[in-house]
């Protein structure tokens, strides 16, 4: 089976990789209407509204028990990722995104003294509640037309 057939015909991955899309396009246009401004770099990074780990996860968990039955192996292994990689996203990586801003301001007032400027640190890492929570839904969302469909 070639790639193309992948992609194409399983339902699962597909479901999987448009809810991602989606959710990084979303974050574009969602700072475009709040600063009025196309941040294109949105697209590859983590962080943001909605939570595209939490899109990603849910639609393949719905999908593959939609798929293959909600008693399935399947179902069961991506329930229990989607579980842990959202719990990462607003748990782990938020509390370091949290510390990056921390970290940050220190760097930036001692770049005021005679101590060199550093580089700074990425902030926006994990996910708040709500923006998992969104990525969730629309996981979700995309994952019941993927596997009913």
């Amino acid at each position: 089976m070639s790639l193309r057939e992948v992609l194409l015909f399983n339902p699962v991955l597909l479901s999987a990789l448009t809810a991602w899309m989606i959710a990084q396009v979303l974050k574009v246009v969602i700072e475009l209407i709040v600063t009025k401004r196309i941040n294109w770099g949105l697209l590859f990074q983590a962080g943001g509204m909605p939570s595209s780990h939490s899109a990603l996860v849910s639609a393949t968990a719905l999908s593959s028990g939609l798929v293959y039955g909600f008693s399935s192996a399947v179902f069961s292994v991506a329930a229990v990722l989607a579980m842990i990689v959202i719990y990462d996203a607003t748990g782990v990586r938020r509390e370091a995104g949290r510390q990056a801003v921390l970290i940050n301001s220190i760097i930036e007032e001692l770049s005021k003294g005679k101590i060199p400027p550093q580089e700074k640190l990425k902030e926006m890492l994990g996910h708040t509640p709500g923006e998992a929570f969104l990525g969730t839904l629309l996981g979700l969302l995309i994952g019941f037309i993927g596997g009913v469909s």
